[in-house]
């Protein structure tokens, strides 16, 4: 379709906001359409590549970049959506300019946005990046952040199609399935201030399912009743894992996500990091040293690189470059090469080593101070964190110990290589071997953009026309309560967690602990402590926890608030009951009811407003 034909009256757009890179497909759909009246496809997006030059491409680069003050004439960052290209705005850079000026440049660098989205150490509202700014760099909030690519994004729909406003078609967000409450919530912060209003969050591993759905209308012959499917996800700095398995629906084959994994920080990005110090290491042989800023600089050359020799088998070499100090730039920069043979090594046996199902992710002691950052995981073994995903979720029936899948789905870049792909696939088979058991490798659609594609797919099972993946909540979540008992010097009450919304619970549905009175205490500053679990499946509503494992129930950031304390005494302890909503974008809402329904409060998982 040509940018200057117009889409059908209804369209679902799907939206992948990643890590690294973000996509944008579109599809027709309506109850009316039959298959082959369906058009789809992945938007071109305009950005900057250079200084005043422009380029549409499929993938935006998610990153910002935030430029002095005389860096760039005027309308040199001008895009084509600029009312005056003298008038361009020069505050901010997203894109493919902001990713290479910013290798230059750290400290008027912005990356990984979405990973601090998710990071419950910090306050993702407050301007906290970039972590170490320049001087007259403005820091923004990880939520700022999206924003920002939500916004270009925006606009490069309504280039393209100007009779089509954005906010009149159906819009799904893609997020990791790990995304706690308050990161999906903030992500739907982030939509709904770029002026999308009817949107849905899907989650990512979900997304690429159904562009394999979307692309496989045979689908059904290839699986069988009880098949599990295992999707991995391996994105730019995230490694999603999610278990759907297929159900015999009143005759009919169905597709239920049962299983997702914790929030593990670990992707392409660690990849290339581990490439630039391998390189680093050879450049320091002789006799250079490399600074900070460089390694930066080094790792996006090696990604480059790694990008260039995964594409290409018949390379040996891929050339990677630093830039050095001073006015001569060019000619201090410091050339070097990454070799096929480092590649294999680093990758496969830093990231996919050959493991038992039995070899779990490794810990080590950790330093006293650490500086401020992302809670990267520890072990870079992805298969070690796919083994212990598998166990964990087993249950007293699986043989061996471990949930077996008959089916893998790979999505994620770094599975454009088939030395990656052949790795994994082969470990997991070695797991299933001694069972008598068989994986098949499903083959995936186009691993870029096959997240954002699936997106736009969904929109078709919203109408009936297509095939629906069940997915309730997926973790269990729990509230701490202290239990009334005299005050004992050295000892704090002890804590139960009670669960207030148990795995599986439905989008749309509220439940209510009707059943049990619990004590709210409002006019003064209280704590919420909150608790999640992946694992705790069968847990009801109002289960009440006295003891647990720290490895299966987690705790999530406590929210800080001081409840209204209208019609009520300051301290008072108001009986109340508890009722939760997940809402329709799959964000909670806790409310606490005073007795009678004469006042209510929303409490906590919904952090729009900490004040109530």
């Amino acid at each position: 379709m040509s940018d200057s034909q117009s889409l059908k009256p209804q369209s679902v757009i799907g939206i992948d906001l990643g890590t690294t890179h973000c996509v944008m497909a579109w599809q027709t759909f309506g109850e009316d359409l039959e298959p082959q009246e369906i058009e789809s496809g992945v938007l071109p997006l305009p950005q900057l590549v250079a200084s005043g030059t422009v380029e549409s491409r499929d993938q935006l680069p998610s990153f910002m970049y935030f430029p002095a003050e005389v860096e760039y004439a005027d309308g040199e960052l001008a895009l084509p959506w600029s009312a005056d290209r003298a008038d361009a705005d020069q505050r901010t850079v997203v894109g493919e300019l902001a990713r290479r000026a910013g290798v230059k440049t750290p400290g008027r660098w912005l990356a990984s946005a979405k990973s601090w989205l998710c990071h419950g150490g910090v306050d993702r509202q407050s301007p906290i990046l970039p972590l170490d700014p320049l001087e007259g760099v403005i820091q923004i909030s990880p939520v700022e952040a999206s924003q920002a690519y939500l916004a270009h994004l925006t606009q490069a729909w309504h280039h393209h199609f100007p009779e089509q406003p954005l906010n009149e078609q159906q819009v799904v967000v893609t997020i990791p399935a790990s995304f706690d409450p308050a990161a999906r919530e903030l992500t739907a912060q982030a939509v709904e201030a770029v002026g999308i209003k009817n949107y849905a969050l899907l989650e990512e591993p979900q997304a690429a399912l159904y562009a394999w759905l979307g692309t496989h209308p045979n689908w059904r012959d290839q699986v069988t009743v009880g098949d599990v499917l295992l999707v991995v996800d391996v994105g730019g700095g995230t490694t999603d894992l999610s278990l759907i398995q297929v159900q015999d629906h009143e005759g009919q084959l169905a597709l239920e996500r049962i299983a997702v994994g914790n929030h593990i920080l670990l992707g392409g990005d660690n990849m290339d990091l581990a490439l630039a110090y391998a390189v680093k290491q050879s450049i320091e042989k002789t006799g250079q040293r490399l600074e900070r800023w460089q390694v930066t600089a080094l790792t996006q050359s090696c990604r480059e690189a790694k990008e260039l020799l995964l594409s290409d088998e018949s390379l040996e070499k891929a050339p990677v470059t630093v830039p050095g100090r001073g006015s001569k730039l060019l000619g201090n920069t410091l050339r070097a090469e990454l070799d096929r043979s480092v590649l294999n090594q680093v990758l496969l046996e830093g990231f996919f080593p050959t493991c038992a199902v039995t070899d779990h992710p490794r810990t080590a002691a950790r330093g006293a101070l650490l500086e401020k950052g992302l809670p990267y995981a520890q072990d870079a073994g992805i298969t070690r964190h796919l083994a212990y995903f598998l166990t964990q979720q087993a249950n007293e029936d699986s043989p061996g110990g471990f949930i077996q899948p008959q089916k893998i789905l790979l999505n994620g870049g770094v599975f454009k290589s088939p030395l990656l792909t052949e790795r994994l696939y082969t470990v997991v088979q070695s797991w299933l071997t001694p069972y008598d058991a068989q994986v098949t490798l499903l083959d995936g659609a186009d691993l870029d953009l096959a997240v954002a594609r699936g997106a736009a797919f969904y929109g078709q099972s919203t109408v009936g026309k297509g095939v629906r993946i069940r997915s309730g909540l997926a973790s269990a979540y729990y509230i701490g309560v202290e239990s009334a008992m005299p005050a004992i010097p050295g000892f704090e009450p002890p804590l139960q967690a009670v669960c207030i919304a148990p795995f599986g619970l439905e989008t749309g549905t509220e439940v209510a602990l009707s059943n049990r009175e619990f004590h709210l205490v409002v006019g003064e500053p209280v704590t919420f402590r909150f608790f999640g679990s992946t694992m705790r499946k069968d847990d009801p509503l109002a289960a009440v926890l006295e003891d647990w494992d720290d490895a299966q129930l987690l705790e999530l950031p406590p929210i800080q608030v001081t409840l209204s304390a209208e019609h009520f005494a300051p301290g008072e302890a108001v009986p109340v009951s508890l009722a939760t909503r997940l809402t329709e974008v799959g964000t909670l809402e806790i409310d606490a009811i005073a007795r009678g329904g004469t006042k209510r409060w929303q409490v906590a998982l919904e952090v729009r407003d900490n004040t109530r």
